[in-house]
C-alpha cells in the first residue's frame, strides 16, 4: 500500500481518528523507547520494560484476558503507571511484533 492509496482514507477520518493515526505514526518512527529494552540474551530480544524481565506481550496478553492497569500494577509491583503507559504505546506502535509473540505462545 502506498501513501497515495492511504491519502483519501486518512482525509476521511474524524479529527479524533486523525489524532490517533498521528500518534501511531509518530511512535512507529521511533525504533525503541529508552524505557523499553530488547536484550538479545534474554528471550531472543523481545521488547521488555527496561530493568525487568517483563515482556510487553505478557502485559498485552494479561490485558486481553481481562486485567486492567490496576490489576497489572498489583501483579507486577515493580511496575509504575508510567511503565504501563509506555508498554501500551509500544504495543500500539508495534502491533505485528506483539501479534507474533502472542501467536507463538498459543502454539
Amino acid at each position: 500500500m502506498t501513501l497515495k492509496d492511504l491519502e483519501s482514507q486518512l482525509l476521511a477520518l474524524t479529527p479524533i481518528e486523525k489524532e490517533r493515526a498521528i500518534q501511531l505514526l509518530t511512535h512507529s518512527l521511533v525504533r525503541i523507547q529508552p524505557e523499553i529494552a530488547q536484550p538479545p540474551e534474554i528471550t531472543n530480544g523481545e521488547a521488555r520494560i527496561a530493568n525487568t524481565q517483563i515482556a510487553i506481550w505478557e502485559l498485552v496478553n494479561a490485558q486481553d484476558l481481562g486485567c486492567n492497569d490496576r490489576d497489572l500494577l498489583q501483579m507486577y509491583p515493580q511496575l509504575t503507571e508510567n511503565d504501563l503507559a509506555i508498554a501500551w504505546d509500544y504495543a500500539d506502535a508495534h502491533p505485528e511484533e506483539i501479534r507474533l509473540a502472542l501467536q507463538a505462545i498459543d502454539e
